[in-house]
């Protein structure tokens, strides 16, 4: 067994293991088992950090060549974002609600192939880390928002039928989701337009042309002009709560179809042409 591969295991193992404690926690209201959750978390985050690492001085450039890459990253972009968040607004909840998310990335990229695949001569740029980075760090974000919004909802629906259970005094209050939402919106879409403005002009140097309407370049902005509806709405309508809750899972399910969805449903230039090549 290869280093990179008993990293990554390693990893998707403690990953696993902060998932079953958080989950726990949660069923269970046990917040010492949440606290060595968000302990295993952090070993897991600090582990993906080196199988990145690992993957990068190996290959000499972002590891985001792959499927099993970029799948690896955008897990490593969720938890990351989510710790970041945890430290400053001290949600410690959310964790059972978002390491599902990353866990079952994580999977998806254990069950395709590892190997690392040249990248293109004409992706060999400085651009692939500026413009990747901002679009996964973009989506970390709205996958945050997506679950806070999922939470809003629940919460909602419990207090709407009087029917309250334990996760109810768990949960943040709804006010504290839909800033969390609000939060996340004014962060995530500055960052995935730079991501889409980058990655035209990368385009543009590598292709010829700022904008060729493939499917990947057609459906992100299909994303991102849900996310500026969304965004507008807010600033300009006032939508607050359950409006706001659903349009994040929806640009969420968009976002993610336009990651996975396209990339294995449809060909273009930036689609990977077998589960383990670009």
């Amino acid at each position: 067994m290869t280093i990179d591969l008993l990293l990554f295991r390693t990893t998707l193992v403690v990953y696993a293991l902060a998932t079953g404690l958080a989950l726990t926690d949660i069923l269970c209201s046990r917040p010492a088992i949440g606290r060595h959750s968000r302990i295993l978390l952090w070993s897991g985050f600090s582990l993906h950090c080196l199988v990145l690492v690992n993957r990068y001085l190996a290959t000499g450039f972002l590891p985001l060549s792959s499927l099993h890459e970029s799948l690896s990253f955008y897990a490593w972009a969720i938890i990351g974002t989510f710790l970041l968040f945890h430290m400053r607004y001290r949600l410690a909840v959310l964790g059972a609600f978002i390491t599902p998310l990353a866990l079952v990335l994580m999977i998806l990229g254990s069950t395709v192939p590892m190997a690392s695949v040249p990248l293109n001569p004409s992706l060999q740029s400085w651009w692939l880390p500026v413009h990747v980075g901002l679009a996964f760090l973009g989506d970390a974000v709205f996958a945050l928002a997506a679950v806070a919004g999922g939470l809003y909802l629940l919460q909602e629906r419990m207090l709407k039928k009087k029917k309250v259970s334990s996760l109810f005094y768990r949960l943040p209050s709804l006010q504290t989701l839909d800033n969390l939402n609000h939060r996340c919106l004014s962060i995530g879409f500055p960052l995935m337009t730079l991501g889409i403005i980058t990655g035209a002009i990368w385009a543009n140097r590598a292709w010829g042309a700022y904008w060729s309407w493939d499917p990947k370049e057609t459906w992100a902005l299909i994303t991102w002009f849900l996310y500026a509806a969304l965004l507008h709405g807010r600033l300009a309508i006032g939508w607050r709560g359950r409006k706001a809750a659903i349009l994040a899972i929806l640009g969420f399910a968009c976002l993610l179809f336009t990651f996975l969805g396209v990339n294995m449903l449809l060909s273009g230039l930036h689609s990977y042409a077998t589960f383990g090549t670009p």
